[in-house]
């Protein structure tokens, strides 16, 4: 019987494919709470209004950015299929500051099987776009993804 929720096998993936994912607006909570956790307590990010910064508003951690598309991406799409995080390369292109909502795109660019229980390595540029459409995060991501189970 199928799974709700259940992500992709690589199977099911093909390069080129697209997805977008669900929104997510980022919250003073969700900031507090990540930088609490990571121990991140730069003053630009627990002072409101640091005479320091170097733009107005509330910036967020790009690593907290990232997090949150991680989250829409696990939720989503590798649900109970994604095995592992194999590589990043991360760039950022414009700030996230609270009261931002974000998406990501996610184009699959190469899936390699693997010799060991029908496995893949599988490639994905992932765009991290705001509300006004502006690309504020891009990175290239490398997952083992499990196969269609053979039973």
């Amino acid at each position: 019987m199928p799974r709700l929720g259940q992500g992709y096998v690589w199977q099911d993936l093909q390069v080129g494919q697209c997805f977008r994912t669900f929104r997510r607006t980022v919250t003073e909570t969700d900031l507090v709470n990540f930088i609490g956790v990571t121990g991140m307590l730069e003053a630009i990010f627990i002072e409101d209004g640091y005479e320091g910064a170097a733009m107005a508003g509330r910036p967020v951690p790009g690593a907290l950015t990232y997090s949150l598309i991680e989250g829409l991406i696990l939720q989503t799409m590798i649900q109970g299929t994604g095995l592992a995080m194999l590589e990043l390369q991360q760039k950022i292109f414009a700030p996230v500051v609270v009261g931002d909502t974000v998406h990501a795109v996610i184009e699959v660019t190469a899936i390699r099987p693997t010799s060991r229980s029908g496995r893949a390595v599988v490639s994905s540029r992932i765009d991290v776009w705001n509300q006004k459409q502006q690309l504020v995060m891009s990175y290239l991501a490398k997952r083992l993804l499990a196969g269609r189970d053979p039973r």
